[in-house]
Parts: C-alpha cells; structure tokens; sequence
C-alpha cells in the first residue's frame, strides 16, 4: 500500500495532465493527420489539420452525444467527420445543407439552381495536381465563401439531390479523386466532431517527412 501511495504521489500530476488533454482533445480542440490528397489543393498530404470541437456544439467526451448545440455547419466549411458508411474519419468541404439541392454539371457546382462563381486560381499550385503539364486549379465561390479546388476532368456529372434534414452534402477540393458524398451518400449531422480551422504543422512524406514550415500556422478556407 505504501509503494502505492508514493507512486502515485510522484506520478499523480502527470496522470492527471494525461487525463486533462484527453478531455480537451476530446470535447474542445484536436489534431487531425490528413492521409491522402482528396482535400488538395487547401490541405494535402501529411498536414496536420487544427480542428475547433465546440464550433457548432458540445459532446460528450469520447461518444457522439451532444449535450448542447449552438450552431451547424454552413456552406464552405471544412468539417471532420466520423463516417459509418465509409468506416473512417475524413475532411471534406460542405457544399449542401439541409434542404439544398445539389448538382454537379460539367463539373461545375449547382446550388439551389445557381451556379457557383469561378475564376483563376491565387494560391501556388501543389505537387501533384497537373494535367498535360497545366494545372487545373480555379476558385471557386459558394456563399460568398472562396477556396480553391483541383478539376481534372470538365465532364463530371451528379444529381441533382436535395439534401435531407439532419444530413450535409460533403465535397473534396480535390474534386475528382475524392470519396466523398457522391460515394459515401449525404453526412447525417451526428457524425460531424468538428471545424477544421487550420494547419497546425505539416510534414512532408516525400522529403523524410522534413516540416514544411511555409504551411505551419496557415489558416483554411
């Protein structure tokens, strides 16, 4: 019983520091390792996104149980989810919320009948989005809200589909290689644990994943 006691008089600050961070990581704010470049060319490969876990609601620590909620997502928002249709947790933009009807036609985005605003892109083009040796970057503007996406085909069709209540229709800046709700179906709201506000720090895979210090700290539209 002593050894007990004492051990737990050494270790007990760092126990509970441990326990303190996994609530905060769990209903405040968190970190999130991107996999893949379906959300390119905002967030590409190894960054390490900042994602504000009270922005529209408070949960539970470690469920899906929202205890109170104070908002939701709108269009142009980049949400990290936990998605039972794919098993797994991915990042996408929201493009449709509930009610909205949405339409992909020649790869341009259609909400509620009115086409999203286009034009050349502002951002340095990544690794990895070209198209015979061109870059098919633009802007596009849904909701006031501007962000780039990477189109590699002008022949992309969907829908139209409204949006069902409780649910968000999610897209991938990277527009044609991305599972997203064209795959996946429409994103019910209880599986949303967040907004994605930032890149907190990046590391590059294809340079022994070297910090990519021109990304860190870099905020997400």
């Amino acid at each position: 019983m002593a050894f007990f006691t004492k051990t737990w008089k050494e270790w007990r600050g760092l126990v509970i520091f441990l326990v303190l961070m996994g609530l905060f990581r769990a209903s405040v704010a968190d970190w999130y390792e991107v996999p893949s470049g379906s959300m390119k060319p905002t967030i590409v490969e190894g960054d390490r996104i900042f994602v504000d876990k009270r922005a529209y609601d408070l949960r539970l620590p470690f469920t899906h149980i929202h205890l109170v909620t104070w908002g939701n997502p709108h269009r142009g928002d980049i949400v990290v989810f936990d998605s039972k249709a794919a098993h797994e947790r991915l990042v996408k933009r929201v493009v449709g919320v509930p009610g909205d009807v949405v339409w992909l036609h020649d790869n341009r985005l259609f909400i509620n009948g009115l086409e999203a605003a286009y034009g050349p892109a502002d951002q340095p083009v990544p690794a990895g989005i070209w198209q015979h040796g061109k870059p098919l970057v633009v802007t596009e503007s849904i909701g006031g809200a501007a962000h780039e996406i990477a189109l590699h085909s002008p022949y992309a069709e969907f829908g139209p589909v409204r949006v069902p209540a409780g649910h968000y229709f999610v897209l991938g800046d990277n527009r044609d290689n991305s599972a997203d709700s064209r795959y996946i179906g429409f994103v019910p709201r209880r599986e949303i644990l967040g907004r994605a506000r930032g890149v907190a720090f990046s590391l590059n895979p294809d340079d022994m994943y070297l910090p990519r210090l021109s990304r860190t700290a870099e905020a997400l539209r």
